[in-house]
Order: structure tokens, then C-alpha cells, then sequence
């Protein structure tokens, strides 16, 4: 499966016992690393108020990771929308790709997935007074969407006529993607914009069948994409044997516990951290699809998974996630499974 390209999506986790400035200078070192390893593309995700995810800001991030490397395509995925505007979105972008043109994907997201229990979690209304301002409200997404567009290409007009053109940002050769987890408005957004769309299985993965279904069922042909595109994210960790795999693993559940219970990621445990953690029956029943769906083995076991992930959901590229507690483990995972990938 040598011809279907991985990607790397980064969250910039902090492992415990360890600091954000010490993630964010692995998240470099890991992008370097996946260039040599062939590995097509590096994006970062955006999350607020989790002390265990330095991730807050992908354009600083990008803006850091294009520096320190030389050719593979950097990206969002995805900033949130609900708290930014088109204008802002493409200034940043454009930015980055004056310096560094041809090389970013501005991946687009409504904003962090909220289960219907997590709405009334105090730390998630908090992220969202902090992060709008008093009396405002998001834009439609399809029309935040529409203006970015427009944005890009030079051809924003206001209701009234009014023309608008960013520089640097207007005519910037960014390729526009957008995420979603489910057939819903963030599919049909893409779809109808002949854009290409990343469905999240990693997030969602009783949904990812009908996030690419609802997607490939609204795309209309653009000027830049003739036919459907889709990316598939999945958790991985690789090791040298399966059993090695799993333990680098352990931390995984424990972690997911923290975000899915409202109080936000922690730090990534070790596995003896974890292992001391008492699980109780709504604990395990709030991580089983995300554990289950995890793929975890030796390199030829995890690309088995991937092969099978990308034939049910005829993915066009697989992005490709991964945490371990120690920095080296993750760099090696990666290694690994390129190394597996590229020989089949």
C-alpha cells in the first residue's frame, strides 16, 4: 500500500512529569523526522484549556515546524471556527505562506466535537467565554466557509460590494481541507465546495462510514479537485513486537478517560501511572470505542489495520496519530510503521 500516502496529525501532547515548552520542542523534532521517514504531510490540531495538550495555536506552531523543515506539507487540522473569522484565518495562513509557499493545508473544523453530556461541563463553558468575545456569535460555517474562499482566491465581496484583498493571503497556495466526524453539515460543507474533506475516525469511529458516504454523496467537481478526496485518521502505536506496542499503550485509556469526563487531557501518563488508576464500569464503557479502535501491535500487525481501514472506508490517505509517554517511543513508532508501509 506504498501509493497510499500517510500523514501525521500532532495534538503536541505533554507527557507527565514533563512541560509544554518540552512538547513543543519534541513536535518539531518529531516533524523533521517524519520528512525523512516519507511521510507526506504534518498537521497540528487546536485545543484550549487541557493542561495535557500544548496545541492551542496550529499557525504558531506551523510557523515554528516550517522553519525547522524543508519539504513536507504542513497544516491545521483543523483550527476551530467557531470563535475565529474568515479574515483572521486567512491573514494567519497567508503569513506563513509567504515564507514558505506550496507547503500549507488550512484544515478547517466548526469547532472542538461536544458529546450531548459535556455541555454543561463547567471547563468546556468556560473555553467558551474565554475564547469569544462578549455578545458574539460564530458565522455559519458554510458561509465562514464561502468568505475563505473568496478570500483566497481575490474574489471577496461584501453584501453591499464592497471589495476585500488580503495580503499576504489572497492567491496564497494553501489547499483548503475540511474535517468533520459525521455525514453532517462539516461533510456536506466540503462536498459541495469540491474540497477535500478528513474524517475523524480517531474521534468518532462509529461514524466515519457515514462522514465519507455524506461527503463523497455532496461533492460537486471544483477548479481544483475533479473527484472526491478523502483522508481517514486512526490512533496508532506501533513497537518492535506486539507486546512492547501495548504496554506504550497503557496510558491511552486513561487519557481519553480525561477528555471524554469533561475535565480535560492530562498529562500522558506512564504506564505504571496508569496502571494504578481504579476503572469502574462507566469509565470503561466511556473509552471502550476509542481503546478498541486504537491500532496497536508490531509494524506488519498495525499496517494489517490500516489496510483494512482504508479499503472499508476507500480512503485516499491515511493520517496517522500517535502517544506514548517517552518522546523516543513516538519517533520510533512512526519509523516503524513507514518503514512497514513503504514494502508493501
Amino acid at each position: 500500500m506504498a501509493n497510499t500516502p500517510l500523514a501525521v496529525l500532532d495534538l503536541v501532547p505533554v507527557s507527565s512529569g514533563s512541560t509544554a515548552a518540552e512538547a513543543l520542542r519534541n513536535s518539531i523534532d518529531l516533524a523533521r523526522a517524519a520528512e525523512r521517514f516519507g511521510y507526506t504531510r504534518y498537521w497540528f490540531a487546536e485545543h484550549h484549556l487541557n493542561p495535557g495538550v500544548a496545541g492551542t495555536s496550529p499557525a504558531v506552531v506551523l510557523a515554528l515546524t516550517a522553519a525547522a523543515t524543508s519539504a513536507i506539507r504542513i497544516g491545521s487540522g483543523a483550527v476551530q471556527m467557531g470563535h475565529r473569522t474568515a479574515l483572521a484565518t486567512v491573514e494567519e495562513f497567508g503569513l506563513i505562506d509567504a515564507l514558505y509557499p506550496g507547503r500549507l493545508d488550512l484544515g478547517l473544523g466548526r469547532s472542538a466535537g461536544v458529546s450531548p453530556r459535556l455541555l454543561a461541563s463547567p471547563r468546556l463553558q468556560l473555553n467558551k467565554t474565554l475564547l469569544q468575545l462578549p455578545g458574539a456569535s460564530p458565522q455559519d460555517y458554510a458561509e465562514q466557509v464561502s468568505d475563505i474562499l473568496a478570500l483566497l482566491a481575490g474574489g471577496y465581496r461584501s453584501p453591499d460590494g464592497v471589495e476585500a484583498h488580503v495580503v499576504p493571503g489572497e492567491g496564497a497556495g494553501v489547499q483548503v481541507w475540511i474535517l468533520g466526524s459525521s455525514g453532517g453539515q462539516s461533510a456536506q460543507v466540503a462536498g459541495a465546495n469540491g474540497l477535500r474533506f478528513a474524517a475523524n475516525y480517531h474521534v468518532s469511529p462509529a461514524t466515519v462510514l457515514e462522514a465519507v458516504e455524506g461527503y463523497r454523496a455532496a461533492f460537486r467537481p471544483s477548479a481544483e479537485l475533479s473527484r472526491p478526496y478523502v483522508a481517514v485518521s486512526a490512533d496508532v502505536v506501533v513497537g518492535p513486537d506486539e507486546a512492547t506496542a501495548r504496554e506504550l499503550a497503557t496510558g491511552y485509556g486513561l487519557w481519553v478517560r480525561s477528555i471524554r469526563s469533561g475535565d480535560g487531557a492530562i498529562a500522558f501518563p506512564t504506564p505504571e501511572e496508569a496502571r494504578k488508576y481504579t476503572w469502574t464500569g462507566a469509565d470503561r464503557a466511556l473509552v471502550a470505542d476509542r481503546v478498541d479502535t486504537q491500532f496497536v501491535g508490531s509494524p506488519a500487525q498495525v499496517a494489517d489495520q490500516l489496510e483494512r481501514l482504508e479499503e472499508a472506508t476507500g480512503a485516499d490517505e491515511l493520517i496517522i496519530t500517535t502517544i506514548t509517554h517517552d518522546h523516543a517511543d513516538r519517533v520510533c513508532s512512526y519509523e516503524l510503521l513507514a518503514r512497514e508501509w513503504s514494502r508493501r
